[in-house]
């Protein structure tokens, strides 16, 4: 039976062999060793493509692979290309030349042109329709298929997805966007599509989008701040633009934005994501998505910083049909420098504070987030430090201000909530709650909520008060990573992994990581306030008490 792919899984594939595995492969340093490595996982993503696309040509499907949805997506179809004519091509694949592998592209090809709109766009089932950029996403694997396919002389593939990428070119030199990162996506599709079929309107239509001007902030990050995902979207995408086109100068917003990532990793390689404005925001994940900038701009710049991120980024990153375009991609690394791991830097466009002591990686979220605090000590990783009051169901903690002072960091929130008294009106229920102006007040009450962080020699102190009302129960939680282990704290009965932490100090281990956190109070159990935002994906320990209050939690690791 076919297993069904999530469309990140699958594309995971398209690029990077068997990129499923969490493991963190490494890839010796020669190009001669990348390009094996990259070869045995290009055919084992062929493989994998091959036994999930539909092959019967009766099928109206056939050509494509099903999501983890049963759904039979354009990009499948692009992802079986892109993949299988980099193994057809290179004589080193188990695949080169075989007629078996001819015969699906040949599917795939028929699959997209089928799922074309009058227009020369496809659909993304899941969301958008007669889509310009989708289209654009598609077309970089179909036209990197053909560009390499003409490379290596087998233009029969070329000859055949010359239909759909025409006709997808009119589409994408005409359309329109959604988001800030698809102006970039559907400038690269047109600059690969001039390059094989050359059309004065795919020029045109990119000048259009640059004169808008590359939408990167003082911080380095673009407008989505998408760190796992749309900023290595961007990145490839300028990458291919300046390299087609010629045009060098598209390169300097991809390094201002590679040496801001220096910057947003932790000691393990994994990504920050805190600052992200999109759905990566909170997730996890590694580098391996800027292997293809970072190894652009290591070679053609010397840079030796990049060079060590490069090399971290081909153990899942290195994909062959990138090597097989670019060969600038096969060229020495120059020597690995070593990246920063001992600073305080602020994202002032961002709303975050990086700091990095070795092993201990930490972000403070300035505004805009319930997670003041996120850290980490080697594996042993806390997700967030949040707190709420059952203030009128609206006391979250999340910060009217922020601010630095001295060595300490300031947040601040200010709420009140009364009560209304009568109108001698009528009132409706359409009308209730436009006449809350028009009423009295009465009963104001007032909370003052405040957090204060302090870095000490091993760690941070996180000072939490809240003073107004009286007798209002509050919660800190404290999420860590699943699969760690807690000391000297007791799990609330019933609720599976909600911690309590009733006295003294607790301890969260994990691989060669500790975090020493506390001290605890519980003088109740009431953690999931009304009001307050949904458990952490964590392991959760709660420190409670009521208002006014006033404690400071050491955070201390190793």
């Amino acid at each position: 039976m076919s297993r069904l792919l999530t469309r990140r899984q699958t594309l995971a594939l398209i690029g990077a062999g068997s990129a499923l595995s969490t493991a963190r492969p490494r890839v010796a340093q020669t190009p001669d060793a990348w390009l094996a490595r990259a070869v045995e996982r290009n055919d084992a993503a062929a493989r994998r493509l091959m036994d999930t696309q539909v092959a019967d040509p009766a099928d109206p499907r056939a050509g494509s692979v099903p999501d983890e949805h049963t759904l039979h997506q354009p990009w499948s179809a692009s992802g079986v290309i892109e993949t299988l004519t980099a193994s057809f091509v290179h004589p080193r694949s188990r695949f080169h030349h075989d007629h078996g592998v001819l015969g699906r592209i040949r599917l795939a090809a028929a699959f997209l042109e089928r799922s074309q709109s009058p227009a020369g766009n496809i659909d993304l089932l899941i969301s958008n329709f007669n889509s310009p950029p989708d289209t654009a996403f598609v077309v970089h694997g179909v036209a990197t298929a053909a560009a390499i396919a003409r490379t290596h002389g087998a233009h029969e593939i070329t000859t055949l997805l010359r239909p759909f990428l025409v006709k997808a070119g009119g589409g994408i030199a005409a359309g329109g966007v959604h988001t800030p990162n698809h102006r970039w996506v559907v400038c690269s599709a047109l600059a690969q599509l001039h390059e094989l079929f050359p059309d004065g309107r795919y020029v045109r239509r990119i000048d259009e989008w640059l004169a808008e001007g590359i939408d990167i902030d003082a911080d380095g990050q673009y407008t989505e701040r998408s760190t796992l995902t749309y900023s290595t979207v961007i990145n490839r995408a300028l990458v291919v633009m300046a390299t087609k086109l010629q045009r060098p100068g598209l390169l300097g917003p991809v390094r201002q934005n590679l040496q801001s990532l220096m910057y947003l990793l932790h000691g393990d390689g994994e990504i920050v994501t805190e600052i992200s404005r999109r759905q990566d925001q909170y997730t996890r994940g590694g580098i391996e998505g800027y292997w293809l900038p970072l190894t652009y701009l290591a070679v053609t710049d010397g840079n030796r910083q990049f060079a060590t991120m490069a090399r971290e980024a081909a153990g899942k990153g290195i994909r062959l049909s990138a090597l097989l375009e670019y060969p600038e991609l096969s060229a020495p690394l120059p020597s690995s420098a070593p990246l920063p791991d001992d600073f305080e830097k602020p994202f002032s466009d961002g709303g975050i504070v990086r700091i990095r002591r070795g092993p201990l990686s930490a972000t403070l979220v300035l505004g805009g987030s319930s997670r003041l605090l996120t850290l980490r000590h080697a594996g042993a990783v806390m997700e967030g430090v949040r707190f709420a009051t059952s203030f009128f169901g609206k006391a979250q903690f999340v910060p009217d201000t922020a601010e630095k002072r001295g060595g300490t960091y300031h947040f601040r929130q200010s709420l009140e909530a009364p009560y209304y008294q009568p109108l001698s009106q009528k009132v409706t229920p359409d009308t209730w709650a436009a006449t809350r102006p028009a009423r009295r007040q009465s009963e104001i009450n007032y909370l003052q909520q405040s957090a204060e962080i302090t870095e000490t020699d091993r760690g941070f102190q996180v000072r939490v008060r809240a003073e107004g009302t009286s007798r209002v129960p509050l919660a800190v939680e404290i999420g860590f990573r699943d699969g760690g282990q807690l000391e000297g704290c007791r799990e609330v009965p019933g609720s599976p992994g909600t911690f309590l932490l009733e006295h003294g100090m607790g301890v969260y281990r994990a691989g060669a990581g500790r975090i020493r956190f506390g001290p605890g109070s519980a003088p109740h159990r009431y953690v999931q306030v009304r009001g307050a935002e949904p458990k952490l994906p964590a392991q959760s320990v709660y420190v409670t008490g009521f208002t006014p209050f006033d404690q400071t939690l050491t955070f201390e690791c190793g």
